[in-house]
């Protein structure tokens, strides 16, 4: 398996693993697929990594900014799925590893990420990579007309903005 960074030309097979996510219910508040344009301007434009496996992208990994202020500039957002014919690989622990390391690279002191309680996968990832529950939000958005509650988690970096 190989990492890359990726772009526009990815980005076919990055929104069909999206849209598996999108199909299990439990991945995302989002109903559709973005296009290309409105996905790249909601994430940053470091740290976009793809896992490759046979010249095909099985899962891929992208920050977000969680606030257009400055105090919040190294606080960023994860998004990471993986194809559903490829989970429980180790593919989304090492994406999480080099977005970890990008993201610190590029000054990120925190990572955040939110997910629906029921996502036990995803929680007991995020857990091995160093982050911790942080909090609960109950019935914070309607998916399919039913309010769903999410879990937060964050990872404090060890080596950026600790002074």
């Amino acid at each position: 398996m190989d990492i890359i960074s990726f772009g526009k030309e990815q980005f076919p097979e990055i929104a069909e693993i999206y849209r598996q996510g999108l199909e299990t219910g439990n991945a995302t508040f989002e109903t559709s697929v973005p296009n290309w344009e409105h996905w790249d301007k909601s994430k940053l434009k470091h740290s976009r990594f793809a896992a490759v496996i046979d010249h095909i992208i099985v899962g891929w990994a992208a920050l977000s900014a969680v606030s257009d202020r400055c105090v919040y500039s190294g606080v960023a957002e994860v998004s990471i799925y993986i194809s559903n014919d490829h989970k429980g690989k180790g593919i989304g622990k090492a994406l999480m590893a080099k977005l970890i390391v990008e993201s610190e690279i590029n000054g990120i002191w925190t990572l955040q990420s939110g997910m629906f309680p029921e996502n036990e996968a995803t929680i007991a990832l995020h857990k091995s990579t160093g982050f911790r529950i942080i909090g609960h939000r109950e019935k914070i958005g309607k998916l399919g007309g039913t309010w769903r509650d999410t879990v937060i988690m964050e990872r404090r970096s060890k080596t950026i903005g600790l002074n």
